[in-house]
């Protein structure tokens, strides 16, 4: 080739590459054509994005390529916008759902190639009709949006293309849906969390819908008449249909099972959970030769698994938890298909029997098996190595030790926390290298975890090991291999310093080392190296000394801190602002409590058994979320601030054992949620209001012992009908006992423990784990009992008292009183009561505490009172009674003291003898009597010693030495015997004849 032609041809190529680039350069820099990119930036015009989501939609230089703005989605062929993918999102640093609202704007219409529209979790003002002329439109999800206007386009129902339809828990009222019946290509078809009880033709028309595959009516109240006909009529859909959610509806049996069993052959997904099915379950559920999905939770189903289970090969996922499920667990298992199944929950039934090997489900990734009745112990062998992930066994009765745990080397999460389970722990854990989630808490293991056992658990997040006599030793120079999260080692032995371990943990937000024998102070380390997003801290009845720093730069989580129980010292440091519960109660902390207005998030707060002062903060109404109050046993004073009426939620407020003075205020009256208000041991004064009785009427327990209130008692009391524990003890109250008291239900009714003597809130719950920790909080009551004062807190609901002691009551004991069947305590002595003892107080049949002494009392002792089998204290001391003393085992038991001081009462157990009754036996008259009891018992003994020889000598001897008697009584014999052996042998003769052919 010579050298002109060569230059010529490579000019040529050159200028056709070059034309060739240049198209292929614009085409990298923008896709978007110029239609799709105006349409779009008109939408964003309609649009309120206030956390700027669309920042990227600009039409500057560098950005005019709208397929690489964020959720919108372009065709490779053409470049026209094909997807528009604009969900809202969750924003993890303010918590909570972000999106875009305002109007959607018709511009849209110019998108002529939009296949694909997720605007879900916005809020909008409505949903426009020109969105049913998108006629490319295959998917359609609009779920969870908030609207201004409820009303559903008929205009949907010419999207003849759309396959996806997505209006799930969107706030639309759906009255007519005749458009639905026209969507031909509809695969996917979700409504769930629509109330759909007045939706006239829905489910009719949802059944004409050929090419449906997915329906999904999740909680839809859907009504059992409509459901009835519409499944009834499902039978019309193609063989297609695969996938069916219903849960949540609550409907019978009757309205599924008769048409569900015609889809035998192509449902593969099923779910029928918080249903009301009842029963046992079909064995009619064996002829879904492709289920691949099933799930029957919460339906009340009772008795085993069908046999016919077996025949389910291609079953993936099945879940029976919270049902009624009571067959022994081997027999359970060997109904199931032992190849395919991967998730098997049976969580909350009532199986039983022994662990089976349940490594021969060779798919097995998920078994849970927590809160049943299993016993028995794990398998002495396991068959094969298994590929489980998740083993959850809580709950149970299991006994014995841990198997060898090698076989499960695929573990993520391990739970057998509240069982019977013993031995070491340590050594088991080391093939368990996956393991993400360790619950081992309430068994009885023992030993010693070092740092050797756990260094393989590289994984570890999640570690509660609580209520064990365990002992954690691992070294302050200990390198960690894993960062855990959760750490509860609630009652293990940690030691007496502070673990320094726990400075190689920064990652924790739960934490709970109580009564773990600590007897340290906190190390400033410590303090500094919780995170601000802490959810859960304990460190409670141990003997931690020193004082608490500020703890506000925690926040975000509603953390939970319970300090109590220990010997902090100093004042009340700065809590975080949205603290949720606080227990530092039984410590020795002092100073005013003027900081905790803040904290207006609060629900529980216990500051009680301190050495707290100054007067109570008049900022209360801050604190509206408050449930429990609790600041007895400190020194505050100044009267009850009145804004603590603005307490509208709490159910216990304890102020008892402080200094404060002054009358209740009224704006107590507006605490209408008040089960227990405890005002005892202070200076308070003033007549008890009226409005006490009259709008704290769920009050359980009122004590206003050891106060100052004078004036009568009020009848309103008598409108307390739940009321327990009444006691107002220790006051001037003036005036007659109240007769309408029969009128209080709570003492009247002989069945007890209708109090709740105790509050829990369910504060930590962590993803796929069983963890909850309890923040609780028990009630507490003094009670003046059998001579001293004591202390109710777990039996308190077993207590039904009424004290009334120490005060300047007069009059009668109303007869009234003896309608109180359940109470447990009476007590009104020290007043000056007079009358007599009501004859028919025997009716009291619950008492085990009785005290009516120093009062004026005349008259006899009831009879009656000796009915009362369940007394243990009685004192009727110093009143004027006067006669004999009933006769019973019970009135007698007790000494004279619950007697004396009554001159004219006589009888035992008192000295003084009744008139017509021969004096008491001397000693001389005691011994006289025993050694004529003595007598009485050898001369009984001699004789009939004596009457047994002489019959059997009398009888024996006659045979013996009379010959001619010998020979009758041994005749005699012979004939009894003879006649014996006839009888049998005719009566097996009788029987042959019988059975002879």
């Amino acid at each position: 080739m010579n050298l002109p032609l060569y230059f010529l041809l490579i000019l040529i190529c050159s200028n056709i590459y070059l034309v060739s680039c240049i198209p292929r350069r614009n085409y990298a820099q923008t896709r978007c054509s110029e239609r799709d990119r105006m349409a779009l930036l008109q939408f964003k015009k309609g649009l309120v994005d206030d956390y700027a989501l669309l920042k990227s939609w600009r039409n500057t230089n560098t950005t005019q390529d709208c397929c690489k703005w964020r959720g919108v989605g372009c065709s490779n062929d053409t470049g026209q916008v094909i997807r528009l993918d604009l969900p809202a999102v969750w924003l993890q640093e303010v918590d909570q759902l972000i999106g875009l609202s305002g109007e959607i704007g018709s511009s849209l219409l110019s998108l002529n190639s939009l296949t694909y529209l997720d605007l879900s979790g916005n809020s909008f003002t409505r949903i426009p009709n020109f969105l049913g002329s998108l006629n490319s439109l295959q998917h359609l999800i609009l779920s969870n949006i908030e609207l201004t206007s409820p009303e559903i386009p008929y205009q949907l129902g010419n999207l003849s293309n759309l396959q996806t339809l997505d209006l799930s828990a969107t706030s639309i009222v759906l009255k007519t849906t005749d458009w639905l019946s026209h969507l031909s290509s509809l695969k996917y078809l979700n409504l769930s969390y629509i109330d759909l009880s007045d939706s006239v033709g829905l489910l009719s028309n949802a059944i004409k819908l050929p090419s449906l595959v997915d329906l999904r009516l999740v909680n839809c109240l859907l009504p059992n008449n409509t459901a009835k006909s519409f499944f009834r009529s499902m039978t019309n859909l193609s063989d297609s249909f695969a996938v069916l959610d219903i849960n949540s509806n609550y409907l019978p049996a009757s309205e599924i099972y008769p048409w569900l069993f015609s889809f035998s052959s192509s449902l593969t997904d099923i779910n029928l959970s918080d249903n009301e099915l009842l029963g046992i379950i079909p064995e009619a559920f064996g002829m879904f030769k492709n289920l691949q999905t099933l799930d029957l939770t919460n339906n009340g189903l009772q008795g085993g698994i069908p046999v016919s289970f077996r025949n389910l090969g291609k079953i993936r996922e099945l879940f029976l938890s919270g049902n009624n499920l009571n067959q022994d667990l081997p027999s359970f298992f060997s109904n199931l298909p032992q190849m395919s199944l991967q998730v098997l929950d049976l969580y909350g039934n009532q199986l039983s029997g022994s662990l089976p090997d349940f490594t021969t489900f060779t798919a097995l990734k998920e078994l849970y098996l927590g809160q049943n009745q299993l016993n028995g112990s794990f398998p002495q062998k396991f068959e094969k190595i298994s590929n489980l992930s998740i083993l959850d066994l809580a709950d149970n009765s299991i006994n014995g030790f841990l198997p060898n745990l090698s076989v499960f080397a695929s573990l993520r999460e391990l739970y057998f926390e509240r069982n019977l389970l013993n031995g070491t722990l340590a050594e088991k854990l080391k093939p368990l290298s996956k393991l993400e989630s360790l619950g081992a808490s309430s068994n009885f293991f023992q030993g010693t975890i070092s740092e050797t056992h756990v260094a393989n658990l590289s994984r570890l997040r999640y570690l509660d090991l609580s209520n064990n006599s365990l002992a954690i030793e691992i070294g302050s120079n200990w390198s960690a291999t894993f960062q855990l999260e959760t750490i509860s080692l609630s009652s293990c032995k940690l030691g007496s310093s502070f673990p320094r371990w726990l400075k190689t943990q920064t990652n924790f937000s739960v934490l709970d080392i109580s009564n773990t024998g600590i007897s340290d102070s906190v190390p400033s380390w410590f303090w500094e190296s919780l995170i601000p997003g802490i959810r859960y801290l304990n460190l409670s009845s141990n003997q931690i000394h020193g004082m608490i720093p500020d703890l506000d730069f925690i926040s975000g989580n509603q953390p939970i801190i319970d300090m109590s129980s220990n010997n902090f010292s100093g004042n009340l440091p700065l809590f975080p602002l949205d603290i949720v519960t606080l227990k530092v109660n039984d410590n020795m902390l002092s100073g005013p409590i003027s900081s905790l207005c803040n904290l207006t998030t609060l629900s529980l707060l216990d500051l009680s058994n301190n050495k707290l002062s100054g007067e109570l903060p008049n900022c209360w109404n801050t604190l509206n979320n408050l449930a429990i109050l609790n600041l007895e046993d400190n020194g505050f004073i100044g009267v009850v601030p009145e804004s603590m009426g603005a307490l509208e939620f709490v159910s216990m407020i304890s102020i008892r054992g402080n200094s404060l003075t002054g009358e209740l205020p009224a704006s107590l009256r507006n605490c209408t949620s008040l089960l227990l208000l405890d005002l005892g041991e202070n200076q308070l004064s003033g007549k008890i209001p009226e409005w006490l009785g009259e709008s704290l009427s769920l009050l359980l327990v009122l004590s206003l012992q050891s106060n100052q209130f004078h004036g009568a008692i009020p009848t309103s009391l008598c409108k307390l009908e739940m009321i327990q524990i009444l006691d107002l003890s220790v006051n001037n109250f003036s005036g007659s006992i109240p007769k309408c008291l029969n009128n209080i239900t709570g003492m009247t009714m002989r069945d007890r423990g209708t109090l709740r003597s105790s509050f829990e809130y369910n504060a930590v719950g962590l993803v796929r784990t069983r963890l909850a920790v309890r923040a609780r909080v028990v009630f507490k009551v003094l009670l003046q009992w059998k001579g001293r004062q004591s202390e109710y807190q777990n039996t308190l609901r077993l207590v039904v008292s009424l004290d009334l002691s120490s005060n300047r009551l007069t009059g009668e004991i109303p007869g009234e009183m003896t309608s109180l069947l359940g109470l447990i305590a009476l007590n009104l002595s020290r007043n000056s009561l007079s009358g007599s003892i009501p004859e028919d107080i025997g009716r009291l049949g619950q008492l085990d505490f009785l005290d009516l002494s120093r009062n004026n009392l005349g008259g006899g002792i009831p009879t009656s009172l000796a009915q009362l089998s369940y007394l243990g204290f009685l004192d009727l001391s110093f009143n004027n009674l006067s006669g004999r003393i009933p006769k019973s085992t019970q009135l007698q038991s007790f000494n004279g003291s619950s007697y004396a001081g009554n001159s004219n009462l006589c009888g035992v157990p008192l000295l003084n003898v009744c008139p017509g009754d021969e004096p008491r036996s001397t000693n001389q008259d005691i011994s006289e009597q025993e050694s004529d009891d003595d007598r009485l018992d050898k001369g009984f003994i001699v004789s009939v010693v004596a009457g047994v020889a002489f019959g059997f000598w009398g009888f024996c001897g006659s045979l013996i030495l009379k010959h001619s008697w010998r020979h009758a009584y041994f005749g005699f014999l012979n004939v009894i015997i003879n006649s014996f052996l006839l009888r049998l042998e005719l009566s097996f003769a009788r029987l042959r004849r019988q059975t002879s052919p």
